[in-house]
């Protein structure tokens, strides 16, 4: 996708919640404090052992007092699933930050693009337990699923009619959303775009990532020697995207100056071991900003804590951008799936225009590559990349910054945010 340069693409609001928090002060603050705490899941139970620590959002129904994401959601009859309630929550708080009362909205074209993995389809175990033995359960469940389409969700809660879409593609819908999104801004569809991604836990991915044994019974270690694997989260992050026109007085803000998705389609869960898809991905983005590799002051990786998610990533980085800093904000969230993409563009967003970067949470160790591994094939060997992510919270100083996602299915996603 290019972006068009006579309407320029600018993000006016952010709203996020994840484990860190249910509003991005407080995230940023717990962040550049460098807290994290996952723990075992507290909302469903499993047969295993091994108890996988995961990165809950706090109280989100509310069982010890009013619910945080409850409190965003204006119309609380509406029996929705968790993440639907967040993508709203999420976008309450970036409508808010862009000063928008939704009311404005009523007459404008405003477009809602929203990622998700399972959106929690997979969630009523009861539901689907009952009916595997002959009985005939209540539909209430089947009714939640159906109302609780993340963007269709959005659009009903703030009476929007543009265009509307949920985009499912793995762990990169969330970046994807955002540049599909700001496409639609580009094309002169919308005259506004919430755009986002949300994803809750679920006892199906949680079983899930087990039984493929990239899941880490630790807290995660992105990009460390020791890695073993990822931790699940859940949460959502939502950016109010416009565009600038002449005559506009949208000045501020950061500008989404490119994006790029590349499919290696390599494999079902592992990317091409060369990288290339996500070299794509990165070149097509630079090449819809204008800008060189040089122009890019820090990259927020997608970092998953998994073997051979990080060893590709860093062996692009050091192909690419070797001298540029990087780093993982799982070690803080966790892996929220489809709403990864989505934070992670928020908190991007939130360290270019502060100009400091965090620590990525869980690294320790230099990764010196080397030797395969043992039941790696060969495929899979690269030189030692003797490069590491961010060790300290760090101030910088720079214009453009990357965000990307490393998706199952070999989708790689990437979005170039600069500043004005």
């Amino acid at each position: 996708m290019g972006m068009n340069k006579h309407r320029q693409v600018v993000v006016t609001g952010m709203g996020c919640i994840s484990a860190l928090g249910t509003t991005l002060t407080r995230e940023m603050e717990n962040m550049f404090a460098n807290v994290s705490a996952p723990e075992p899941p507290q909302h469903f139970a499993t047969d295993h052992p091994i108890k996988y620590p995961v990165f809950s959002i706090p109280n989100p129904e509310g069982n010890s007092g009013e619910s945080p994401v409850n409190r965003w959601v204006s119309k609380p009859s509406q029996n929705l699933t968790l993440t639907a309630r967040m993508g709203i929550a999420a976008a309450a708080q970036a409508l808010e930050d862009a000063g928008i009362n939704p009311k404005e909205l009523a007459h404008k074209r405003v477009g809602v693009c929203m990622g998700t993995t399972v959106g929690c389809a997979l969630n009523n175990d009861p539901f689907y337990i009952q009916y595997k033995q002959g009985g005939k359960p209540g539909m209430d469940p089947i009714k939640r699923f159906l109302a609780s389409n993340p963007a269709e969700s959005i659009a009903r809660e703030f009476d929007l009619d543009g265009p509307t879409q949920t985009i499912t593609n793995a762990c990169a819908s969330g970046t994807d959303a955002i540049g599909v999104g700001a496409s639609w801004l580009a094309a002169d569809l919308c005259d506004l775009v919430i755009a986002g991604g949300t994803d809750e836990l679920c006892k199906v991915t949680y079983n899930g990532f087990i039984s493929l044994m990239i899941t880490d019974d630790t807290p995660c270690k992105p990009f460390d020697a020791n890695r073993k694997g990822l931790n699940l989260g859940e949460g959502a992050g939502v950016v109010i995207l416009e565009p600038i026109r002449k005559e506009s007085s949208l000045q501020e803000g950061c500008r989404i100056s490119g994006y790029g998705s590349a499919c290696d389609a390599y494999h079902l869960t592992a990317p091409k071991p060369d990288g290339r898809g996500l070299t794509a991905a990165i070149h097509q983005a630079l090449s819809n900003s204008g800008l060189t590799t040089k122009d890019i002051g820090f990259i927020n990786a997608h970092g998953t804590g998994t073997r051979d998610n990080d060893k590709v990533e860093m062996q692009v980085f050091k192909q690419l951008m070797p001298k540029t800093p990087f780093f993982s904000t799982k070690g803080y969230t966790g892996h929220t799936l489809g709403a990864a993409g989505a934070i992670e563009a928020v908190f991007t967003l939130y360290s270019l225009t502060r100009q400091i970067i965090p620590k990525s949470m869980g690294f320790s160790t230099l990764d010196p590559g080397g030797p395969n591994e043992p039941g790696e094939s060969s495929e899979s060997k690269h030189p030692g990349t003797g490069i590491a992510p961010v060790e300290k919270n760090q101030n910088i100083s720079c214009k453009a910054a990357m965000s990307q996602s490393v998706a199952f299915g070999g989708n790689n996603a990437v979005l170039i945010f600069s500043r004005p």
